[in-house]
């Protein structure tokens, strides 16, 4: 079971299959349930997911009352917890734990909590496993050792029940070391790259961030398109020595993603890009419209400029431009007043927002 950003299903779902690492079984709610015949550690290299569980078991019909609680225990006492800690080790996860951490959450009103699920749970794993559980009733569970992280989802009258296969959440990326506000979840940028077609692309295709902030968009873009030249602009200097940090730690992390040529950054105005007419076969971007971080330059004065260089720049047999737009009433209008089409727009769920990833043709 993969863990995703809402919105994010779809595309975690071909991922995962163009892959070749499972077969998909069904789609919920920040979920995608897939099965495998040989499970292995190419699952820790899916770069969509938030992260990746193996399923241990399912509950059906699980009403709203708190007397629901009881078809917890179970389950969770015949879970075959020993064969996934075992098999978490095969997948390159850890596979010496050292104490439970339990972590539930559900959609919908019920008469319990999550540390009502988390405890029922959490207790009986506890018993077959022979390691401590640790409440999360009284704040964060201990720092120290090495968790068999369970969680518990509950969706309707479903919940399953699964163990991480990592100790440390996928989504938080080794390379990335500097951060500025606004910088974007790798998962996402990770969608938003493969959205835009970049394992596609020949080598020696040109790839543009043009506010790119500490590299993100363009690092995850790297693992699809090794042969690509990729370009980042900002404004903002301090960004773009964060960004080349994070870069250089991300090729010493995956040397075959850092074979092809370094990703180049540049401090440029978005809205006065120093390229040249049709020279960029695409465009990700994650524009800043005030949410966590001003527009400066030109943009500050004219949003519409941020549009005006993308489809200036963009390649005019095949150029796209996928792009995160926390308003897109308001954006794209503004892109379409230039020439820009929209080829395909999904909204996704981020941190209490719900932005629109949108790709756009010339």
């Amino acid at each position: 079971m993969a863990r995703t950003l809402r919105g994010l299903e779809e595309v975690s779902a071909r991922e995962i299959e163009e892959r070749g690492l499972g077969t998909v079984e069904r789609l919920r709610h920040r979920e995608v349930w897939f099965s495998s015949e040989d499970p292995g550690p190419r699952l820790l290299d899916l770069r969509t997911v938030d992260d990746v569980f193996l399923l241990a078991a399912a509950l059906e019909g699980i009403g709203h009352t708190k007397a629901e609680l009881d078809r917890f225990p179970g389950p969770a006492r015949a879970a075959p917890w020993r064969d996934l800690s075992a098999l978490r080790g095969r997948c390159g996860g850890p596979s010496s734990p050292t104490r439970i951490d339990v972590v539930a959450s559900y959609l919908g009103k019920r008469n319990f909590n999550r540390y009502d699920i988390e405890d029922a749970v959490g207790r009986e794993a506890s018993d077959v496993l022979g390691l401590p559980y640790v409440s999360r009733r009284e704040g964060r569970p201990p720092e120290g050792g090495e968790p068999f992280p369970i969680r518990v989802t509950l969706e309707g009258p479903e919940a399953a029940l699964a163990v991480r296969l990592t100790g440390r959440p996928m989504h938080r990326r080794a390379y990335k070391q500097e951060s500025v506000p606004g910088t974007l979840h790798p998962p996402l940028a990770a969608a938003m790259a493969r959205l835009a077609g970049v394992s596609g692309l020949a080598p020696g295709a040109r790839v543009l961030d043009p506010t790119c902030g500490t590299g993100t968009l363009l690092i995850e873009a790297r693992r699809l398109a090794p042969g690509a030249h990729l370009l980042g602009t900002d404004a903002d200097p301090d960004a773009l020595r964060g960004a080349a940090a994070n870069s250089a730690d991300a090729a010493a992390e995956d040397p075959a993603a850092g074979k092809g040529a370094p990703i180049a950054y540049a401090l440029a105005d978005a809205g006065r890009l120093p390229l040249a007419d049709g020279t960029v076969d695409r465009v990700v971007g994650n524009p800043p419209w005030g949410l966590q971080v001003e527009p400066h330059g030109s943009l500050a004065r004219r949003p519409k400029r941020y549009f005006g260089e993308v489809q200036r720049v963009l390649a005019r047999d095949g150029g796209r431009a996928v792009l995160l737009l926390h308003d897109p009433d308001a954006h794209l209008p503004l892109a379409a007043s230039v020439g820009l089409r929209v080829r395909d727009s999904f909204t996704v769920s981020l941190f209490g927002t719900h932005p629109s990833v949108v790709a756009l043709e010339r």
